[in-house]
């Protein structure tokens, strides 16, 4: 078919990927956001303006791989949802559009959660299952949900919500608790790297609602121990653990109401060895990509792009009720 470039302009990396259908074959550039020592995010016309000041950087990667670009795919949304909106998306479809512009190829467009799903598709093997129902994990710093991905009569891509948390979310929890630590932000890799030093046993029960999460309560706990004085090691592995169990919950309520459909895990915060342990040790039919493809990135959004090109889907901004 070709080869199609993927932009993605999350709250907290400038995305580029290229992925070439022939060869099956993706090359991605990254480039975080800077956030200040201490900070525990960013504001949107931060990261808007952090984002204009990454493309300048990478232009020269960008100028390598726009020869021979069939088609051009942006996430311009956060979730496939209407009203979905973050105005840090904008600087990504704005570059595609010129892009596209300047190469007269199409320019297609596709949420960031979507992306992060193909992307674990396409890592894991399991790009087939796009056109065909499947459910997604997408446990980030922004979401904490769980979705049927499936086709409807038009050929649509669709995400159906079917669980999600009631206030805190994975990432934000894991970054907050990081930061009572010390820990610079965002905080995922460093509080795995802490949790795998303990030896400590947790029995964990999150509170659960119908298979909706609450996390709040986490940050709460974690912090009490941290007074009560406990180790930074065995707190991180706490608060790894208490996600993990989140995660089982949730796989555990899916699996009795769809059955054998195959479960596909997205996000940063699934990219953690302990949680991806875990479920893989309880459940069949569950896939986790590897770290690479697992926080943001572009690679799924060139997938995406590719998949629309070739009419094997068409426009994937709609919801599912």
């Amino acid at each position: 078919m070709g080869r199609f470039l993927g932009i993605d302009t999350s709250n907290y990396k400038t995305s580029l990927g290229v992925y070439d259908t022939e060869k099956d074959s993706i090359v991605q550039y990254k480039r975080p956001l800077a956030v200040k020592p201490g900070a525990m995010g960013l504001r949107q016309s931060d990261a808007v303006f952090l984002h204009v000041k990454n493309f300048e950087q990478m232009l020269p990667q960008l100028a390598e791989q726009l020869h021979g670009i069939d088609a051009v795919c942006v996430s311009t949304t956060p979730r496939s949802i209407a009203g979905s909106y973050m105005p840090c998306f904008l600087v990504g479809k704005t570059v595609a559009l010129a892009i596209g512009a300047s190469l007269h190829a199409p320019v297609y467009q596709t949420s960031h959660q979507l992306g992060h799903i193909a992307a674990a598709l396409y890592n894991t093997g399991n790009l087939h299952l796009l056109g065909r129902e499947f459910l997604a994990f997408h446990f980030s710093g922004g979401t904490t949900e769980c979705v049927r991905v499936s086709t409807n009569a038009q050929n649509a891509l669709c995400t159906e919500l079917l669980l999600s948390s009631t206030d805190l979310k994975a990432g934000q929890a894991i970054d907050r608790v990081g930061g009572k630590m010390g820990l610079a932000f965002p905080a995922g890799p460093q509080l795995e790297e802490l949790a795998l030093k303990s030896t400590r046993t947790y029995k964990i029960r999150p509170s659960m609602q119908e298979g909706n999460p609450s996390l709040s309560g986490l940050e709460n706990q974690c912090e009490k121990r941290l007074k009560q004085g406990e180790s930074h090691e065995d707190v991180a592995l706490y608060c790894i653990r208490y996600i993990e169990q989140v995660v089982q919950q949730m796989t555990q309520t899916l699996k009795e109401r769809f059955g054998a459909l195959p479960v596909v895990y997205s996000g940063g915060v699934m990219s953690n060895s302990i949680i991806q342990k875990g479920i893989k040790e309880r459940f069949e039919n569950v896939y986790f990509a590897s770290p690479d493809f697992s926080a943001d990135n572009a690679a799924g959004v060139s997938v995406l792009g590719a998949w629309q090109h070739s009419g094997a889907i068409k426009k994937d901004e709609c919801l599912c009720n």
